[in-house]
């Protein structure tokens, strides 16, 4: 997994089917229609996600690029 921004890696859960439930501070939160689980995203401004929380965040959501 790549280091990636946050703001793109917010692109991607939307396109995978997740959806913003709503923002907190600098944290996208986002869920799945009919599921519970929710994964948060933190965006501040353009800086890179590292790659291990992007990677869990791949995982949790079950996305892959």
């Amino acid at each position: 997994m790549r280091p990636t921004p946050g703001r793109e890696l917010c692109r991607r859960l939307n396109e995978a089917g997740w959806g913003l439930k709503r923002i907190r501070g600098s944290h996208h939160i986002f869920g799945e229609p009919g599921e519970w689980k929710i994964i948060s995203v933190p965006v501040h401004g353009n800086q890179i996600i590292k790659p291990g929380l992007a990677a869990r965040i791949a995982r949790d959501a079950d996305i892959s690029w």
